[in-house]
């Protein structure tokens, strides 16, 4: 893995290079994330004197296997400000780190099963709650996001609304690679189409774009969903 310096309206002298390599630790950097590409930093210099004690910043870019992973701090002078920058990487490099090593342990039990793990507990219900003896189980209802949810399931792990500036079919494939997914979502800059991309066999890619059809949309008000097509 290299280590990219490289100044943005300033130079950056060699001593700060070397600065840079000592204070980025790229053996422990490895170890927290063992899919890194490469590493970037980029200074910068705000001419405004009012902002002294800002005027330097750092910007630390991590490419990886993985989520892109960015730092960055301003400070009176360009080594506190990489020493800002570092520490915030290290805290993302092991917030990211611990979440995987927690995902590898042991399944985790719901509410409603804690009865049967713990000797003496109440009896819960789908929801959580304690339920009086001689009362049924009465299977709950809940709004998880846009839909309502019976018992424990199916259930919407996660939702994520991403605000991005439309992009180019390249730029997307590039960015589908980089983050090493098999599809990548993004809003085309010439079409301005909802669009995906996404990883077929034989190492090529295909790409969907959507497009509004009211007809179609009244004719199927009650369906949801799709499915990618080869």
């Amino acid at each position: 893995m290299d280590i990219v310096v490289k100044g943005r309206k300033t130079e950056v002298p060699e001593r700060f290079r070397k600065h840079v390599a000592d204070k980025l630790n790229l053996e422990k950097i490895q170890k927290l994330d063992g899919k890194v590409i490469s590493l970037d930093v980029e200074v910068s210099k705000e001419p405004n004197p009012r902002q002294a004690d800002r005027c330097d910043r750092v910007e630390i870019t991590l490419h990886s296997r993985g989520p892109v992973i960015r730092a960055e701090a301003a400070a009176s002078d360009p080594y506190a400000a990489l020493d800002l920058a570092a520490e915030k990487l290290d805290a993302q490099l092991r917030k990211q780190h611990d979440k995987r090593y927690t995902r590898r342990g042991a399944r985790r039990i719901s509410a409603a099963e804690v009865s049967d793990y713990v000797p003496g507990v109440a009896t819960l219900n789908g929801n959580g709650r304690p339920v009086p003896a001689g009362e049924p189980d009465s299977v709950p209802t809940k709004r998880i996001g846009s839909l309502e949810v019976q018992g424990d399931g199916p259930l919407v792990v996660r939702e994520k609304t991403h605000v991005a500036a439309p992009m180019t079919l390249d730029q997307a494939l590039y960015e589908m690679e980089l983050v090493g997914h098999d599809f990548y979502l993004f809003v085309d800059s010439e079409t301005k189409q909802p669009s995906v991309v996404y990883r077929r066999h034989a190492y090529d890619y295909g790409v969907i774009y959507l497009d509004t059809d009211p007809m179609v949309a009244q004719a199927h008000a009650p369906e949801a969903g799709g499915t990618l097509g080869g």
